[in-house]
């Protein structure tokens, strides 16, 4: 089989701590043939000064200002042909093997849109932890509407060792399938702009299910990540983040929620909206913010919506079954023998595994 075509797509803003080992861990990737695209966001460190050091072997696209990861990732996905667009944060560390063992699983099965892998915690600067935890198995949803990475900060004693079907990747280092990014795309936006940054991959997760294309978790990938958005840290973020954290919230639910998930969902959900509403106006009012900017994104909400619905190809029942309070997912054939989507026309029932120790 010939090498498969793969961009990576890195997007930096201030990325000088990480850039240089996360690019020279890209660059030992084997088995596939390789475009590394930078995009960088108007950093003001010394991230341009690190990337002149990959010159000839890393292409840069340098934007005036920050865009917002949704939008320097479409643009680094608009200016490629690739057949797979890896998306990856510069603060992820690749094992070898890993950008190819991706690829195998998404090539084994042509109805998966999205491939993600093992993703495991690693300290600031890359410092290894001495009890390895989990980052991301793949993205959950609660009947909160709340999303998490499946196994998060718990200890990796091999309990994702399975192939699975979940229900999105996390985007700080997925794989998409060309076809997919052009099939969920609206208006050539696979990221959707308004995000600016937070809560962009679980929406692109939910517009695919609606679709039809599913998420492949394969544990034969492993990378390390850097997460410093987490539960547990909101108060230590920038007011910015946590603002569109609340915002991109509510987008998400417009463009994306349907009769049978809010069936399944209103009361958890609707206490939670009345949780998030109620702590932004009395305990962070940075982030009351939120509810203006969502009355300016909402007419485009509401179209994209309208764009999305007409084109849905999966169920109320498909989509109400990935809304549980523990981490959701479908079995999958091994690569050998994988499964076409067709072929689940009466979905299996989803695998509850224990949930993760978090509010």
């Amino acid at each position: 089989m010939p090498d498969a075509n793969v961009c990576a797509a890195i997007v930096t803003y201030n990325s000088e701590r990480y850039i240089r080992r996360c690019l020279e861990a890209v660059l030992r990737q084997k088995g596939v043939s390789l475009e590394i695209l930078v995009v960088d966001n108007g950093s003001t460190d010394g991230t341009a000064d690190a990337l002149r050091e990959f010159r000839g072997q890393v292409r840069v696209i340098r934007l005036g200002r920050n865009l917002g990861f949704a939008e320097a990732q479409n643009r680094a996905i608009r200016a490629t042909s690739t057949e797979w667009v890896l998306t990856l944060n510069p603060d992820v560390l690749l094992r070898p093997g890993f950008v190819r063992a991706l690829v195998d699983a998404g090539q084994a099965d042509s109805e998966a849109g999205a491939v993600c892998g093992k993703l495991l915690s690693i300290g600031p600067d890359f410092e290894p932890l001495h009890d390895p935890r989990i980052d991301s198995t793949g993205i959950y949803f609660t009947p909160a509407l709340r999303h998490f990475d499946r196994g998060w900060s718990r200890p990796d004693r091999g309990q994702y060792e399975n192939l699975e079907y979940v229900f999105g990747a996390c985007a700080a280092a997925a794989l998409y399938r060309r076809s997919m990014i052009d099939d969920v795309a609206i208006d050539g936006d696979f990221f959707d702009p308004d995000f600016f940054a937070y809560r962009e991959d679980a929406d692109v997760a939910w517009r695919a299910q609606l679709l039809g294309w599913r998420t492949l978790y394969t544990p034969s990938a492993e990378a390390f990540h850097v997460r410093t958005v987490t539960p547990n840290n909101r108060r230590s973020l920038p007011a910015p983040i946590r603002m569109h954290s609340v915002k991109n919230r509510f987008l998400m639910r417009v463009k994306n929620a349907t009769a049978g998930v809010y069936r399944r969902c209103w009361l958890p959900m609707t206490l939670r909206d009345l949780l998030v509403a109620g702590g932004s106006v009395l305990w962070e009012p940075s982030s009351a913010a939120a509810f203006w900017h969502l009355a300016r994104c909402l007419p485009r909400a509401v179209a994209r919506r309208r764009t999305i619905m007409a084109r849905r190809r999966t169920s109320d029942q498909e989509m109400a079954q990935w809304f549980n309070y523990e981490p959701t997912a479908l079995p999958a054939e091994p690569l050998e023998t994988a499964v076409p989507v067709a072929a689940f026309a009466a979905p299996p029932r989803p695998i509850l595994l224990p949930a993760d120790p978090r509010p």
